[in-house]
């Protein structure tokens, strides 16, 4: 079995003196593991940094056994943003999300391409939205959708939806258009929004642990 794709580093560990095990996100493979013999090298130390777009050659004798890759390295992500501690704590907070929230070897080009968007949207002034609806869209694809037109009105004051038996207060980032500035309140409501969602629909039912990262992203707004 052999195939050849483009994605993303989520992940690599070590498997002996000189190899590594990587886990990627590609384009039309979906998250694959394979081993890279030689990946511990101080030669190959930047080609593996995590978040890196790579081009992945993977080959096996069985599709069912883990294989191995050849890996390129196609664009540095982070070395951009080493200078910006809430833009690398975006980064790693959705390369791990994807890590732990994605099936294995399950194709979705939506995801992927939604991604390529968010990197691409970090040059802007509010790019921090764009990571926020980008959660949205991932919880959307993972199964979850959240209509938020199904806004029940708990009282004048505040709009909720009701979510497993519980209600959630809805950020007004998602729901008032006359925003211009937004405030780092109103991020950090959204984020702990998304975050809510996250939990009680995908850590907690799968005994998984929240990204660091993503709660440093988060106090970056306090």
């Amino acid at each position: 079995m052999q195939w050849q794709d483009e994605g993303y580093l989520l992940f690599k560990s070590n498997y002996s003196e000189n190899s590594i095990i990587i886990e990627s996100f590609t384009l039309n493979h979906g998250k694959y593991s394979g081993i890279v013999y030689g990946g511990s090298s101080s030669k190959n130390k930047k080609l593996f940094q995590i978040g890196n777009k790579i081009s992945l050659n993977w080959k096996s004798k069985n599709e069912n056994r883990t294989g191995y890759f050849n890996v390129e390295l196609i664009e540095p992500i982070s070395p951009k943003y080493f200078d910006n501690k809430k833009k690398i704590s975006c980064i790693l907070s959705a390369i791990t999300i994807l890590k732990i929230l994605l099936p294995e070897r399950q194709i979705n080009k939506k995801i992927y391409q939604s991604y390529e968007n968010l990197l691409n949207n970090l040059n802007n002034e509010n790019w921090i939205t764009s990571y926020i609806y980008w959660e949205l869209l991932l919880i959307k694809e993972l199964g979850f959708d959240i209509n938020l037109n199904n806004i029940i009105n708990i009282n004048s004051q505040k709009s909720s939806i009701k979510i497993n038996n519980k209600y959630f207060k809805i950020p007004s980032l998602f729901y008032d258009k006359k925003i211009n500035k937004i405030k780092k309140s109103e991020i950090k409501e959204a984020l702990i929004f998304n975050k809510n969602i996250l939990i009680e629909n995908f850590i907690q039912p799968n005994q998984l642990r929240f990204p660091v990262s993503r709660n440093f992203l988060e106090n970056y707004y306090s």
